[in-house]
């Protein structure tokens, strides 16, 4: 998974596993332990998740493992609006557009980094369509987070985590 930003500037790069797709898209997995990086920082997280990358949708939907106490600012739901993706060679390639609809364990959700958004689109000249783009697709994912529609109901997200474990295991 390769993450940037607007302009071409870097991001969120990681490995992941193909999993498979279904009727929401393309499921990633990424074991926990999977190093992860950005312009300054590398780690890895303490639990393992799984990617949803649509085919023709402005997102990438990820699925944390639950675990037992959580990990400090734990999630069970975390989605990146974005631009469309782009296949090339087994990577996909998305454009972060700042704004983030996530679920808390405790079942809140809401909408991150709309301040960061409002600037960027300003600052680094984010066409109109993109805008338009990101500001739909956010409010089309907030919704769905929010009524458990799958693929956010829970149960989704669970199966191809334990797609992920099962993969983990065969040698």
């Amino acid at each position: 998974m390769v993450f940037s930003k607007w302009g071409g500037r870097p991001h969120y790069e990681y490995d992941a596993l193909r999993l498979g797709s279904d009727e929401h898209g393309v499921w990633l997995g990424v074991p926990a332990g999977t190093p992860m990086s950005r312009p300054g920082v590398a780690f890895s997280l303490e639990v393992a998740f799984v990617v949803l990358v649509p085919e023709h949708k402005a997102f990438a939907a990820s699925f944390y493992q639950p675990t037992s106490p959580p990990p400090s600012g734990w999630v069970e739901v975390y989605v990146d609006i974005t631009t469309p993706p782009a296949w090339a060679d087994g990577t996909v390639h998305l454009v972060d557009l700042d704004l983030d609809v996530v679920r808390g364990r405790t079942g809140r959700v809401w909408v991150d980094d709309e301040d960061e958004f409002a600037d960027h689109r300003v600052r680094f000249g984010y066409p109109g369509q993109v805008i338009q783009t990101a500001l739909a697709s956010c409010d089309e994912v907030r919704l769905a987070v929010e009524n458990r529609t799958p693929p956010y109901d829970g149960r989704t997200g669970a199966h191809w985590l334990e797609q992920l474990e099962a993969a983990m295991m065969t040698p």
